[in-house]
């Protein structure tokens, strides 16, 4: 957002004005992350998590596009193609171990910032299409990670593939002959590698694109921040550089600490030891899993486990589980609180600590976990309780709840209160 008092771009240097005048890239970033970038001057940690996305995604293709120097998209060499990289290609080994857990990484930072926009209110007017656009990233996150992970061709990639694929069989009519297109034939072989593998390498660049567009709509309106006030002066903000570029780059030395230590210590503890055996169609594996960061939506899927009058469990579950996404893009709509930070809002803070976050917690250890019992019956009572904060919930809150006053600004909510608060400054 261009406030009247954000410092304008002034090339002095003769090369510099030139091109300001041909190309003007250097205003473009001067004022998209320079200093004619204002931001709110109470921005805590949870906001640097967007720029860390940005950073891990960058990782990903970077990692991504050597790796797919030396990977064979092929049934009979996928496997050992893999081996040659961890063992014959010059710090191939960092290169997977990078690439695999930059993808963890990835979606712990996503996971964070999703939920740091359920609390503060970030998908509220005038930011709706900042979070939708969030929304399809997340998506777009998800087929990318899947068609990944089918690639090193071990057992568990082979039988995850045979899974989640079987799940488009669910839908009526379309669902087998969609299946078959996606793999190429009645099984995951040759054509579903070479096309995952297509597609794996492409939807990145996608994702880079649509995060463009994120950052382009999150300019217009400026960025949020933890009292949902509106910017109401000069005194309210301070410029994105040099402020926040050095606490960003405090957050991404921590990051790097922690990533190096999974990389180089730890860089199978985020794993399955199957997927170090050669794909077998001919022996299942006693516990097929995907990775952690699906477990959430797969133990909303499995937790349908009984056919509803003429409608199949399996496609119920199918349905759930996409659901349990989709259902974020009504988000705005479903919240209609004037009031967008929880801070201010007791009711609804006390639903998402205690009502929101258990219940998330509760679907990741159930996805990872055996299908059996208690695990079936927990994910059942999870499932149950997350549709129901979204689409109950949270509009009955939105609709009774009596927020606390807000501060006049975001000036008074970090220098200290005075007779100016009122629940006026909403904003």
């Amino acid at each position: 957002m261009s406030f009247p008092w954000a410092k304008e771009y002034t090339p002095s240097h003769p090369f510099m004005v030139w091109m300001d005048e041909k190309l003007p890239v250097p205003r473009l970033v001067y004022n998209a992350v320079g200093g004619g970038y204002e931001v709110p001057r109470n921005l805590n940690y949870f906001w640097n998590f967007g720029f860390l996305a940005g950073f891990a995604l960058v990782i990903q293709i970077v990692t991504g596009v050597v790796l797919a120097m030396h990977y064979g998209g092929d049934a009979s060499v996928a496997f050992n193609s893999t081996e040659h990289i961890m063992r014959d290609v010059n710090w191939g080994w960092m290169l997977r171990y990078g690439h695999a857990n930059g993808a963890s990484a990835f979606f712990v930072i996503v996971y964070l910032h999703i939920f740091r926009g359920f609390y503060y209110g970030s998908y509220k007017a005038p930011r709706e299409m900042i979070w939708l656009l969030g929304v399809v990233i997340f998506l777009l996150m998800m087929a990318t990670a899947f068609m990944g992970y089918v690639l090193p061709w071990g057992q568990m990639s082979y039988w995850g593939a045979q899974v989640i694929t079987g799940l488009f069989s669910a839908i009526p009519l379309v669902g087998d002959p969609l299946r078959e297109w996606l793999l190429g034939g009645f099984a995951p072989g040759n054509a579903t590698l070479n096309r995952f593998f297509s597609l794996h390498f492409l939807l990145p660049f996608v994702i880079l694109g649509v995060v463009i567009l994120h950052i382009w709509s999150l300019h217009i309106p400026g960025s949020s921040n933890p009292t949902g006030v509106e910017v109401k002066s000069e005194s309210d903000t301070v410029p994105f550089y040099p402020y926040y570029v050095g606490k960003d780059g405090w957050t991404i030395g921590l990051f790097l600490i922690i990533y190096s230590a999974y990389v180089f210590f730890m860089p199978n503890a985020l794993g399955h030891p199957d997927n170090y055996i050669p794909a077998n169609p001919m022996q299942t594996p006693a516990h097929i899993v995907p990775e952690w960061y699906f477990w959430p939506f797969y133990a909303i899927l499995r937790a349908f486990t009984v056919d509803f009058l003429i409608v199949p469990a399996k496609l119920m579950g199918v349905l759930a589980m996409f659901s349990a996404i989709l259902v974020w893009f009504f988000l705005p709509w479903l919240d209609r609180s004037p009031v967008r930070s929880g801070n201010y809002r007791p009711l609804y803070r006390k639903f998402f600590w205690f009502g929101l976050i258990p219940t998330m917690a509760v679907l990741f250890y159930c996805g990872g976990a055996p299908a059996e019992e208690p695990y079936v019956m927990l994910s059942q009572l999870a499932s149950l309780y997350y549709f129901a904060h979204f689409l109950i919930i949270v509009p009955i809150v939105s609709s009774i709840e009596r927020p606390d006053p807000l501060p006049y600004s975001i000036t008074e909510a970090v220098l200290g209160s005075d007779d100016k608060a009122a629940l006026g400054g909403q904003g």
